[in-house]
C-alpha cells in the first residue's frame, strides 16, 4: 500500500461524503489527510510497519485518520469505505464533476431522477426532466450538457504528478529485474502535459518472457488486458492504462521518438524524412533497407537534418521552425530560479509559519520568497485584514533582521472583488514589496465581467502579478470564461507578470498561454503557491508547464535576482 493509494482512498472517502452532504470539517480532514500523504517524502506503510513514530505526528493526521492507515497497510483495504461505497454507487461520484454541478444538486439528481451516470444525466438533460428540478432551470440544464465533456474526459485522465509517482514506481520495479537491459517511460508523460491518459514503456531485452512475468508482479497493477511477444497491456491503480513494448537495442532510439510522440510531431518527421528518399518508424531510419540510425533519438533526427527535440516541445507548434533558423530555445531548468514568488502560512490557510517556510526555501537553494497570505475576502481561512497584514509585515521585517542568506518579502495574495476592486486598499498595498491579485469569487460570472475585472486589477500601480490567471482544476473544474488576450494586452502595457501556479492541479497558466504571453514580452512568474515546506517542490512541476510553452530563464521573472526584479517593478 503506497502512499498514492492511500492517498486515493482518503479522497474518495471525502468524495462520498461530500455527496451525503456530510460535515464539512470532516470532508476537509479526509482531503488535508490525502495532501499530507500524497506529499509525503516517506512510506506511511513503513512508518506503520516499523512503529518508530506515530502517525498524528504527521500534519492532518488525527487519530481517526491514523487508525484507518494502519488498518490499510494491515489489510489492503479499508471497511469504512467499502460500507460507504453501498451506499453511493461508485459511478454517482462522476457527476460531481461536471462544471457547476456541486455535491448538492449532484445528490439531488440522484435521489430524484436516479441518475447514476454521466451517460443517464445526458439523457436527462436532453429529456428536459432536468430543468423541472427544485434550483436548476433551463439554464442550469444547458450548463450541465455543456460541461458533460470536460467531466467525461476527466473520468479518464491523471494529473502529470500521479503519473510520475506511478511511472517512478514501476521503473523502479522493473529496473531491479535482471531480464531488463533498458527501461524508460514515452508518451504524453514524457512530453509532459498536464493530464496523462495512459503510460507507454519501452524496453530492452533479450528475455520478453521474464520481463513481463516481472510486470505482472507489480503491486499497483490492477488487471493484464493482453499479451503478446512483444507487447504487454493492462490496467494500473486510478484504471490508468499501460503498454508495455520491448525492443532491440539496435531500435530503442526510433522507438523512443515514435513512442514519445506527439502524432501531429512525428508527421512532420516523416514528411521530412520521405523527401530525403528516407523513411523513419519505430524501428529506425532506413536507406531503402538499409538501417541509418535508430539506437538513440539523437542519431534518428540528425539523419534527416533535425536537431534533438527536448520531449516537451514535440507538438508540432514551433520546434521545426524553431530548428530550421537554428533558434531552437535553452529551456528554461529547475536550477535558473531564484525565489518564489506565491506561498502561505499559519497566519491564513498554511500549516507552517513564514519563518520555517523561509527556511525549507533556503534549504532548496532559493535567494527571496514572497509571503502572500490571503486577504480578508477569503474568509474561510481567516484572510489578513488591514490592521493584521501590517502586523505581518512587521513580523517579516524582524525575521530578515535574523536570517543570513535568504530575504523574505512582504507579500499578499489580494482578492480582485465580485463587483471590481481590490480588496485591499492602496494605503497599505503601497508598503508590499509583492502583490500577487487573484480570483476565488464570482467565477461564474460572463467573460466580459470577469476580464473587465481582472484588467482593473492589473492597472493598479500596486499589483505585482496575476495569480492563477483562468482559475481551472484540473479534471475538476474548467477555466473561468475570460479573454487572455486583453489581459495579456493590459499585462505589458502596465509592465505586469503573469503567474504560472506550479500546483499539479492547477498549472495555471497553460502551455500555449505561457507561448503566447512570451509573444507578448511578458514575463511569467512560476510559483509554488505552497501552503508547507514540502509543497515548494511543486516547483518542478511548473518549470516542466513552463518548458512546453518554449519558454528560457530569461523568459522567467524569478530566474533572476531580487535586485534585478525591483528594477523591473520600478521600486
Amino acid at each position: 500500500m503506497t502512499n498514492p493509494d492511500i492517498a486515493d482512498i482518503f479522497d474518495s472517502i471525502a468524495d462520498i461524503l461530500e455527496f451525503q452532504s456530510a460535515n464539512p470539517f470532516r470532508v476537509r480532514a479526509y482531503r488535508n489527510g490525502a495532501r499530507t500523504i500524497r506529499d509525503l517524502p516517506e512510506s506511511v506503510a513503513e512508518i506503520v510497519r516499523e512503529g518508530t513514530r506515530p502517525l498524528t505526528d504527521l500534519d492532518g493526521i488525527g487519530k481517526d485518520l491514523a487508525e484507518k492507515i494502519a488498518e490499510l497497510v494491515k489489510d489492503g483495504k479499508l471497511e469504512f469505505l467499502e460500507e460507504l461505497k453501498k451506499q453511493v454507487p461508485e459511478s454517482v461520484l462522476a457527476l460531481m464533476r461536471v462544471p457547476g454541478l456541486g455535491p448538492k444538486k449532484a445528490a439531488m439528481l440522484f435521489k430524484e431522477l436516479k441518475v447514476t451516470s454521466l451517460e443517464e444525466l445526458k439523457a436527462a438533460c436532453e429529456a428536459h426532466t432536468v430543468r423541472e428540478l427544485k434550483g436548476f432551470g433551463v439554464k442550469t440544464e444547458e450548463s450541465i450538457l455543456s460541461g458533460l465533456q470536460f467531466a467525461a474526459d476527466a473520468d479518464k485522465r491523471i494529473l502529470w504528478a500521479e503519473a510520475d509517482d506511478l511511472v517512478r514506481e514501476i521503473l523502479v520495479h522493473m529496473r531491479a529485474c535482471p531480464a531488463v537491459e533498458r527501461i524508460e517511460a514515452a508518451g504524453s508523460y514524457r512530453r509532459g502535459r498536464d493530464t496523462v491518459g495512459d503510460l507507454d514503456f519501452l524496453a530492452v531485452t533479450e528475455n520478453v518472457t521474464a520481463v513481463m512475468d516481472h510486470l505482472a508482479t507489480f503491486p499497483g497493477l490492477a488487471a493484464v488486458e493482453s499479451r503478446g511477444a512483444t507487447k504487454m497491456a493492462g490496467r494500473l491503480r486510478n484504471n490508468i492504462h499501460f503498454d508495455l513494448r520491448t525492443v532491440q537495442a539496435n531500435s530503442f532510439g526510433a522507438a523512443m521518438q515514435y513512442f514519445t510522440g506527439s502524432k501531429a510531431h512525428n508527421v512532420i518527421v516523416r514528411s521530412m524524412a520521405k523527401d530525403l528518399d528516407l523513411k523513419v518508424n519505430e524501428y529506425g531510419v532506413f536507406r531503402g533497407d538499409e538501417q541509418i540510425a535508430g539506437d538513440d533519438e539523437q542519431a534518428v533526427y540528425a539523419a534527416i537534418g533535425l536537431p534533438w527535440f527536448p520531449p516537451e516541445l514535440r507538438e508540432a507548434r514551433r520546434e521545426f521552425d524553431w530548428a530550421a533558423t537554428k533558434e531552437l530555445p535553452q529551456l528554461v531548468e529547475l536550477g535558473d530560479i531564484r525565489g518564489d514568488l506565491h506561498m502561505h502560512s499559519t497566519w491564513t490557510d498554511g500549516q507552517a509559519t513564514i519563518e520555517q517556510m523561509a527556511l525549507a526555501a533556503k534549504a532548496r537553494g532559493l535567494k527571496y520568497i514572497a509571503m502572500t497570505d490571503h486577504s480578508k475576502r477569503v474568509t474561510m481561512v481567516n484572510g489578513l485584514d488591514e490592521t493584521r497584514i501590517l502586523k505581518q509585515w512587521e513580523e517579516v521585517d524582524a525575521l530578515n533582521e535574523r536570517l543570513k542568506g535568504i530575504t523574505v518579502l512582504k507579500g499578499v495574495e489580494v482578492d480582485i472583488l465580485e463587483g471590481g476592486g481590490l480588496d485591499l486598499s492602496d494605503e497599505v498595498l503601497k508598503y508590499a514589496d509583492w502583490i500577487n491579485a487573484s480570483i476565488h469569487y464570482g467565477q461564474n460570472q460572463p467573460r466580459e465581467q470577469i476580464t473587465r475585472r481582472v484588467v482593473d486589477a492589473l492597472q493598479n500601480r500596486y499589483v505585482c502579478s496575476l495569480s492563477h490567471p483562468t482559475g481551472r482544476m484540473l479534471t475538476r473544474r474548467k477555466p473561468y470564461e475570460i479573454d487572455l488576450s486583453a489581459v495579456m494586452r493590459v499585462a505589458k502595457e502596465h509592465g505586469k507578470f503573469l503567474e504560472l501556479n506550479a500546483h499539479p492541479s492547477r498549472l495555471d497558466l497553460d502551455d500555449i498561454a505561457c507561448a503566447e504571453a512570451k509573444n507578448h514580452g511578458i514575463l511569467i512568474v512560476v510559483s509554488t503557491d505552497a501552503h508547507r515546506p514540502d509543497g515548494l517542490a511543486c516547483m518542478r512541476y511548473g518549470i516542466l508547464q513552463a518548458r512546453r510553452g518554449g519558454l528560457t530563464k530569461d523568459d522567467v521573472l524569478n530566474a533572476r535576482t531580487w535586485a534585478e526584479v525591483r528594477k523591473l517593478l520600478g521600486r
